[in-house]
């Protein structure tokens, strides 16, 4: 595609990721938020009048052929049926977490991806947040060493509505997986086996629905590396979010990011502002680079990373980890 054009890219989802994606695609110098697509059309007219853009219908941007990709933010059900539009239409495709809810779809949609060459970009977003990606640069350069201790810490402050877990399938499958893929990600290893313990502790109706808040995960790599992930829906003090990489050599650390960076010290010690409220204020720099990726990647070329693959390979140890929670045994992973 020629380095003047401007990316025009199509925005399936006026809702809360919906926003944040709108935004950083227009503010981007290589990109244009040429349609914003939402069954809700309130919320679809209100996001595209603040960005200059238009509400239209899904078969007329998939029909366009001056549309160059799709920005996928709408509901997890629809995630599915919208890839394979794009596939059929051959869109470029950025694609929030999860693919689909169920192993054998998300299988049929990382097949029909990988075999039509559309590029593909799933949004596991702490792959892009500099701190992250920093902490990743250096022990693949062997600061700490041959890692053999990652401990990943992910706290939410208080659990989403009880409808919105009962959709999502739970904590492992919405919280977990991101960490599961930080694990992936960081060692550059499959896991040979998952073991997981949960408990209900924040909310009774949780716990009525059979459903876990509060979750320890250990995944063991086959190089013997172990790692640690442990994950609350309740965290009064922020959104807690944290990594530890002991190695051989040492260790590195990526600790929380504070609303600032201001500390008050007194005669009683020193006293820190509090990590951020929430995801969109602590990833919001991940969400900038992740499009800013996307759209570099398709105007220069070259594969995409994360993909499709690395979306089952999440789902498929998040739910031998449900397996493992269920069972109270280890799980091996082919």
């Amino acid at each position: 595609m020629p380095e003047h054009r401007r990316l025009q890219l199509a925005l399936f989802g006026a809702g809360r990721m919906g926003n944040i994606h709108a935004a950083n695609i227009a503010r981007h110098p290589g990109a244009a938020l040429a349609a914003v697509i939402d069954p809700n059309i309130t919320g679809a007219r209100q996001l595209a009048e603040r960005f200059q853009s238009q509400v239209r219908a899904p078969a007329d941007v998939f029909d366009d052929p001056d549309i160059d990709a799709i920005v996928i933010a709408s509901a997890a059900s629809t995630h599915p049926g919208l890839i394979d539009q794009a596939l059929t239409h051959r869109k470029a495709i950025f694609c929030e977490k999860p693919l689909a809810r169920d192993l054998d779809t998300v299988r049929s949609l990382v097949a029909a991806v990988e075999a039509s060459g559309v590029p593909f970009l799933l949004a596991f977003n702490r792959r892009f947040d500099p701190g992250f990606a920093t902490l990743a640069s250096r022990l693949r350069q062997g600061e700490a060493g041959i890692p053999e201790l990652v401990l990943l810490t992910s706290r939410d402050p208080r659990p989403p509505p009880l409808d919105y877990i009962l959709a999502s399938g739970g904590i492992l499958r919405e919280t977990s997986i991101h960490d599961i893929d930080v694990a992936r990600w960081l060692t550059g290893e499959e896991p040979e086996s998952v073991h997981a313990v949960g408990a209900s502790r924040t909310d009774p109706r949780i716990a009525a629905a059979g459903h876990a808040d509060t979750v320890i995960v250990t995944l063991k790599m086959p190089s013997g590396t172990l790692v640690a992930i442990n994950n609350s829906w309740r965290a009064t003090y922020g959104y807690d979010q944290r990594v530890e990489v002991l190695g051989a050599n040492g260790m590195l650390q990526l600790g929380n990011v504070l609303s600032t960076p201001v500390v008050a010290w007194n005669s009683q010690g020193g006293l820190s502002d509090r990590p951020h409220p929430f995801f969109l204020e602590r990833y919001s720099d991940a969400y900038r680079r992740e499009l800013d990726y996307f759209v570099s990647r398709l105007q220069e070329g070259g594969a995409m990373s994360p993909g499709a693959a690395d979306g089952l390979k999440a789902l498929e140890i998040a739910e031998a980890a449900e397996a493992s929670m269920k069972s109270g045994q280890v799980i091996r992973l082919s």
